[in-house]
């Protein structure tokens, strides 16, 4: 078998001769400005001094703020607006059968007042006794826009 310890190349140290000993470097010194976040120099147990991670401390948290008056205001007044918006939904729900009704009764007001005016003018075109008169056409044009519009006609003779 093979030794496999290294040898050293130096020779042994004898009695009396001198030993060198080097100068020991000082350890660099950081400066706690030049510290990355997380790391703090720390005093173990056996009273060395290093530097050492440790964990970030947690921000603050931040103080309660009061709620603002027109916060308060608004959050008061949301459910009066919203009962309001509701009974009136609820309101225009129990009209809608009464505001049919009064349409229907309009347009029945306005074919009333078209007949009334259409029956002289048929009448007078096939009066009796007069000859032969001309043959007459009378046409009407009546336009009305929404429910309460204003209506306009047209009555063309030819």
């Amino acid at each position: 078998m093979h030794d496999h310890t290294l040898q050293s190349t130096t020779p042994p140290a004898r009695y009396g001769d001198p030993i060198y000993h080097p100068t020991p470097i000082p350890p660099p010194v950081m400066l706690p400005a030049e510290l990355p976040p997380g790391v703090e120099m720390v005093t173990l147990a056996g009273g060395y001094r290093t530097l050492a991670y440790t964990r970030p401390q947690p921000p603050p948290a931040p103080a309660a703020q009061p709620v603002p008056a027109w916060a308060k205001t608004t959050a008061l007044l949301a459910p009066t607006v919203g009962c309001g918006i509701a009974a009136a939904g609820f309101g225009i729900s129990y009209a809608a059968p009464g505001l049919i009704a009064m349409t229907e009764a309009l347009w029945a007001a306005i074919a009333l007042i078209a007949a009334g005016t259409l029956a002289p003018i048929l009448h007078r075109a096939t009066r009796v006794g007069r000859g032969a008169a001309p043959v007459q056409h009378v046409t009407q044009h009546i336009t009305a826009s929404g429910m309460f519009g204003r209506a306009n006609g047209t009555i063309n003779h030819r």
